[in-house]
């Protein structure tokens, strides 16, 4: 088992900022602007993809985000999620 004090300070802001990428990434291969995006996984408003896709102000995807845009990519949400080490 690891220590939670070796955890690199930048860790989980890097994770945020992979996943960020890799919803942009598959959202743009399914021809959809953030807003359509948006508002098919139920926001009015495109701020909580434009801005978790870059981690703006330390807006991120939750599990629920996660889910259903996974859900509407028709992308498994490991591919969203799948962040190898040299992203980090």
């Amino acid at each position: 088992m690891k220590d939670i004090e070796t955890l690199p300070e930048n860790y989980i802001k890097s994770l945020y900022e992979n996943i960020g990428r890799h919803v942009k990434r598959e959202r743009e291969r399914k021809g959809l602007t953030q807003l359509q995006l948006s508002q098919a996984i139920g926001h009015k408003s495109v701020s909580i993809v434009s801005l978790a896709e870059i981690y703006h102000k330390g807006q991120h995807f939750n599990i629920e985000h996660l889910a259903k845009i996974a859900y509407v990519l028709d992308v498994n949400v490991c591919d969203l999620i799948n962040i190898q080490e040299e992203e980090i």
